[in-house]
């Protein structure tokens, strides 16, 4: 059973139900259904034409809740619009449903949230982790949005900003997270550069660019994440880097200067330098210089604070850390290696740990406890203390 294949097709199947009457909400309670049925069902082999099959049991499910409902009973004259079973039409309507569920009537945050939710294929955990929330507001956040849609018609998509924002936030989810969605969040943003000629929308396809092109470094052979400084860099993608590279640059000339442009450039810097050595950290801290401007970000004040910590060492890093909320995650993470950086082996060895009980994934558990024991040998080595 392909777990994937499933995901992929979910938005599609969503699309096709919300285009014959059924509300947003009742859709993918039954689109949600199905999936489980392809879960528990399908086994080694999928079926033949498996958007067809889910797109068939998904309104079917739709319209026994229907039914059942007697508010509701008018629906039952839809019985007779279901489709033979057979194959399903190519159409893709993806990017087209990101825009409706980044509805005027909601707030961006919740439209984010709705939208990550239904097509990103995102546990409502790894959103509220995402927005730096308890996952229990998030989940009421989200069910009020689709209670909002729900009541209202699908006939006023979002604003392309709110679109990005989700785009940006699938990607991320997919490039560090547990459920791989990065490539799919590329083609979404490569649809939207094709439709839309607008530099963030630029930034944000040069920003993925960039961060994909490194991928396969990021991970050794064994799993385990692999700094930044100690990737392998020509296991980067070159072709990715100048097309990502070029994009930027385009975009940039029309100084119309946005947050995902800021980032893209930040992104090129690393890609540009040929050692960690090299990197421009003066020029990074300039770019993080406009990212704060832009965005008053807390995530963008810590990150600045490693830059300003490669720029003009760990103390003036920790100084800058002074001004970041404790509470961030990740936040111990960052003390902990400009703590190391500084030379103060023990503080940053307790830090390594207190950061690998907070952090979100076992993958950067597993990296976090690896360097708390690798700097508690050090502090146990004759000769110390």
């Amino acid at each position: 059973m392909d777990e994937a294949l499933i995901r992929s097709l979910t938005p599609a199947v969503l699309g096709i139900l919300v285009r014959r009457g059924a509300d947003f909400a009742a859709a993918e309670d039954a689109v949600q259904e199905a999936l489980i049925e392809a879960v528990r069902g399908w086994g080694a082999d999928s079926p033949r034409d498996p958007k067809g099959w889910l797109v068939t049991v998904a309104w079917r499910k739709f319209l026994d809740a229907a039914r059942a409902d007697s508010a509701r009973r008018r629906r039952e004259d839809l019985v007779d619009q279901e489709p033979e079973p057979g194959p399903a039409a190519a159409a893709d309507d993806t990017l087209q449903l990101y825009f409706l569920c980044a509805h005027p009537s909601l707030s961006p945050s919740s439209a984010v949230a709705l939208t990550l939710r239904a097509l990103g294929g995102l546990t409502t955990r790894q959103i509220a982790q995402a927005y730096l929330v308890p996952e229990a507001t998030m989940a009421q956040r989200i069910s009020r949005a689709k209670r909002t849609v729900s009541a209202d018609r699908f006939d006023r998509p979002g604003d392309v900003a709110t679109v990005l924002r989700v785009l940006y936030l699938v990607f991320n989810e997919g490039y560090s997270g547990d459920v791989d969605l990065a490539a799919e969040a590329i083609r979404l943003t490569r649809q939207l550069a094709a439709a839309i000629d607008h530099p963030e929308v630029a930034g944000l396809l040069a920003l993925m660019l960039l961060h994909h092109a490194r991928r396969a470094g990021r991970t050794a052979p064994d799993g385990s994440l692999v700094p930044l400084a100690e990737q392998d860099r020509s296991r980067w993608d070159t072709g990715l880097i100048a097309e990502g590279v070029g994009i930027l640059q385009a975009a940039l000339a029309r100084d119309r200067l946005g947050e995902f442009q800021a980032q893209a450039a930040i992104a090129a810097l690393h890609a540009d330098a040929p050692t960690a050595e090299e990197t421009d950290w003066v020029q990074i801290v300039e770019w993080y210089d406009e990212l704060v401007r832009l965005t008053d970000s807390p995530v963008v004040r810590l990150n600045r604070a490693v830059a300003v910590g490669e720029a003009d060492g760990p103390r003036a890093g920790l100084a800058a850390l002074g001004a970041v909320d404790e509470s961030l995650p990740r936040y111990a993470a960052v003390a902990a290696y400009l703590h190391e950086r500084d030379g103060d082996l023990a503080t940053a060895a307790r830090l390594y740990v207190e950061a690998a009980h907070r952090a979100p994934n076992p993958t950067e558990r597993d990296h976090l406890t690896r360097q708390a024991a690798r700097l508690n040998v050090r502090l146990n080595e004759p000769g110390r203390g």
